[in-house]
């Protein structure tokens, strides 16, 4: 039987260095190139790469994110970026063919008020939140793009190109910028320096009263494989042409106050906690329905507290 050869575009970011650790155990070919080897928002270089390397798989785990504060303040960046990079993988993996793909979006996909927990069906259902709205239609391009390309192409080229859209991550890898980062890697940053520091209280954005949903990155990359690998047989059963794509989520959700105090606890920092409400919140709740990757057998394996915990180790040693 031939070895794949499968490019994990993004292999350095959080959701790809995961991937590629599992990856690296199987008896796989895996390519993967630095941004100063393949810039992947530059069309030619992206054309001469899948010339040259005759893959057979794509996981595309490259993308600009950030958190509520760099997609506020970046939108020109965050919508250009992301839109350059899929649209250049997904077009010419198919160009030099490769049969089969998995594109990772967002949660950030669905609407502001959408009925939780969010079903794949609710997608295009109502208005996004402002605050990462350009980041979330270039997700929903790629989502697009993918559902486009095997409309057409399917039957006749055998492509198979397929979506999972993954609720809020954390872990290894993960951005502890003290501005740019997300909710998690932020909070840990704060508390962490607040410790040092000797600070008497830590200012949180928002009310803390928005509920989130958070896995465990590395419980991502298990459920990524286990979509790409799955029989088209069985992946067909789960999507459909209006609902294409696939949730992968913890199915628990707490509020954002819950989790700082988690979060204050596990780094051992003993001071107040206090909201800035002047700060926005987001959308008010975010819980995805995973019913569809827990039918294949899959659940997460890392729970919120050892996650955590884990994620805090990670940041020291990053120091």
């Amino acid at each position: 039987m031939k070895i794949q050869k499968i490019f994990l575009a993004g292999h350095k970011g959080m959701v790809g260095s995961a991937i590629y650790r599992i990856l690296q155990k199987e008896n796989l070919k895996v390519i993967v190139k630095d941004r100063k080897d393949l810039d992947l928002m530059n069309q030619q270089d992206v054309q001469n790469f899948f010339k040259k390397e005759n893959i057979d798989q794509v996981y595309v785990a490259a993308a600009k994110a950030g958190g509520i504060y760099a997609n506020s303040n970046f939108p020109a960046e965050f919508i250009f970026q992301n839109l350059m990079i899929e649209s250049n993988l997904i077009n010419y993996a198919f160009q030099y063919g490769v049969k089969k793909l998995l594109f990772l979006g967002s949660s950030c996909i669905y609407p502001k008020y959408s009925e939780q927990p969010i079903k794949e069906e609710s997608l295009l259902s109502g208005y996004l939140e402002p605050s990462n709205e350009p980041y979330a239609i270039a997700k929903i391009a790629g989502i697009k793009m993918c559902e486009s390309y095997n409309r057409q192409y399917g039957k006749s080229h055998g492509i198979d190109y397929r979506c999972v859209m993954p609720t809020n991550l954390y872990g290894p890898g993960d951005n502890y910028h003290p501005i740019n980062s997300h909710v998690i890697p932020g909070l840990i940053r704060k508390f962490h320096e607040a410790k040092i520091k000797k600070e008497n209280k830590v200012i949180v954005w928002g009310s803390g009263k928005p509920r989130r949903e958070f896995l465990y990155v590395d419980d991502l990359a298990e459920a990524c494989i286990r979509v790409m690998n799955l029989d088209i047989d069985e992946y067909s059963k789960l999507v459909s042409e209006k609902s294409f794509h696939i949730n992968i989520g913890s199915g628990y959700d707490l509020t954002i106050e819950e989790l700082s105090n988690l979060i204050m606890k596990i780094v051992g920092y003993s001071g107040k906690i206090e909201f800035d409400k002047t700060k926005p919140d987001g959308t008010p709740q975010k819980l995805l329905d995973s019913k569809k990757i827990r039918s294949i057998g899959w659940k997460p394996k890392v729970s919120l507290n050892d996650g955590l915990a884990a994620a805090y180790e990670n940041f020291k040693n990053q120091l």
